[in-house]
This record gives structure tokens, sequence and C-alpha cells, in this order.
């Protein structure tokens, strides 16, 4: 059992700090205001700086705990998961199927590393997985730009487009797919298009299919952990640590 003199270093600090960023960067989301959102694209990239100072620190300075091991995965689990629910919230173009997958995906490689950690045996890890990193830190960033480009007033317009194209029987996509049109025409038949017009116009479907992307590289890194792990998930493994050790 490590004690608090162990645990209490500079990375262990960080970790934690990335954490408890988490409620005031949802709390900036959810603000209309420019300022805001200039406050939680800010939060969100120190945040995710710490993820890669906290690890090397540790590493230089021999501070590794079991205590930061166990946190640092559920901080960056905690952030990102937390970033897309509240997408899901407050930008209509998010869908509740995306935001699933995500989670879903991550909840499965936690069950593949507690089975992994049962039979005894290492998590064999995959490049897919630090793509799927990748685009999902590259998603969140796209979107936090587009909120601070953007006003307010314009974000709740792009909401109204979607829910009402919803219920005149479109799908997000189709709505998406039409704003898409609708600026690929503009930029044809406009020989000098603003900055604001143009960020105006891409802001109402750049971000769905940033997340459709996201999603589709998510769910492809989750299947190939289990390729990848395949044996773990075996009958007779499953049966020897859920059943056989129960009964012994």
């Amino acid at each position: 059992m490590e004690d608090w003199k162990t645990i209490a270093n500079i990375p262990n600090l960080l970790t934690v700090l990335r954490v408890l960023a988490l409620p005031f960067f949802i709390f900036a989301l959810f603000q209309k205001e420019w300022e805001y959102q200039i406050f939680a694209f800010v939060l969100f990239a120190l945040a995710s700086l710490t993820d890669l100072v906290d690890g090397y620190l540790a590493r230089k300075w021999n501070q590794q705990t079991e205590f930061g091991k166990f946190l640092d995965p559920l901080a960056d689990k905690f952030l990102v998961i937390g970033c897309f629910v509240t997408f899901l919230f407050i930008h209509e173009p998010i869908e509740v199927w995306m935001v699933v997958l995500i989670i879903a995906r991550d909840m499965l490689i936690t069950f593949l590393r507690y089975i992994a950690v049962r039979s005894g045996k290492s998590l064999r890890t995959t490049m897919m997985g630090k793509v799927k990193t990748a685009f999902q830190m590259g998603a969140i960033l796209m979107i936090l730009v587009v909120f601070m480009l953007i006003s307010g007033k314009r974000r709740a317009m792009i909401n109204e487009t979607y829910a009402m194209g919803k219920l005149a029987g479109y799908s997000t996509y189709e709505v998406a797919a039409q704003h898409a049109n609708e600026f690929c025409k503009l930029v044809k038949t406009t020989e000098s298009l603003s900055f604001k017009d143009f960020f105006d116009s891409i802001a109402s479907f750049v971000p769905y299919f940033g997340m459709l992307f996201t999603t589709f590289i998510t769910v492809i890194s989750g299947l190939r952990y289990i390729v990848t792990n395949y044996q773990l998930l075996t009958f007779s493994n499953l049966k020897r640590i859920f059943y056989d050790r129960a009964n012994s």
C-alpha cells in the first residue's frame, strides 16, 4: 500500500488536475459567450498537455506509482468522454449513437484488461489505439475551434436547422450533407468569401462529419483489440475465470 508521501508528487498532481478541470470545462461549454469558448479550448489544450507531461516526468524522476498508473488512463477517459457527452447536449449534429459507441469501446477495453489481469496475461495493444486517440483528440479540438469562431447565435441557428430537419423526416447525415453541398455552391459562386461567412458555413457540417469519422475509427479500433486478444475471450478462458474460480 503506497503512502501519501509516495503518491504526492508532481506527475500525480498533474493527473489529478486533469480530472478536476473537467467540471470547469463542461461549465464553460454550456455558456454562449465567446470568452467562455476560448477558456474551454485553452483548458482542454492544457489538460491534454498534462497527459503528455505527467508520464514523461514520472519516468524521468522515477516517480511512477500504482496510483498514477491507475488514475492516468481513467483521467483520459473522463476527459474525452466528458467532452463528447457535453457535445451531445449542446450541439444538435452530434448523435447519441456516436457517443454510445465511443463509450462502449472504452468499456470493452476495460473489460479486456480485467480479463487479462485475471488470466495472468498482458493485453496486446495495437497501433489503431493510438490512431483512435489522435482522431478523438482532433475531433474535440476541431469542435472547440468551431465554437470559438462562431457566435452563440449562429450555434443556436445550426441546432435549430438540424432539429427542424429531423422533424421533417431527414436524418442527421442528410442535413449535414445538404449543408456541405450549400457550402460548395457558396464557394463556387462567391468571388471573395469573408472569414466569418466561411466559418459560419463549415460550422454547420464539419463537426458532424468529424465525429462520424472519429466514431468509425473508434469502432475499428475496438474490433482490432478483440481480434488481437481473442484468446482472452475464448469460452475455456472465461469459464476458468468466472466459473471455476467462483467454485474453487
